[in-house]
């Protein structure tokens, strides 16, 4: 486990969960999958899950930039 902390890479994990985070949020990618699974029911609901999601991967990002930055400084 603590191998997994050392090779854990906050920037490229919230970079590419940004990246997902808002293709699904600002785009019908996930309406078009979820009607095609018989789950439409759900697109009413999106906005409530994935503005947070993003905004949380976001952060990740930020906090990955800060420590690349400070380890790079050391």
């Amino acid at each position: 486990m603590q191998n997994f902390f050392k090779r854990f890479n906050p920037l490229k994990t919230g970079i590419i969960g940004s990246l997902v985070a808002a293709l699904c949020c600002f785009t019908s990618i996930l309406v078009i999958l979820l009607g095609a699974l018989g789950a439409g029911w759900l697109t009413g609901y999106l906005d409530y899950v994935l503005f947070p999601v993003l905004f949380i991967f976001l952060g990740l990002t930020a906090y990955g930039y800060y420590r690349q930055s400070k380890m790079a400084k050391e």
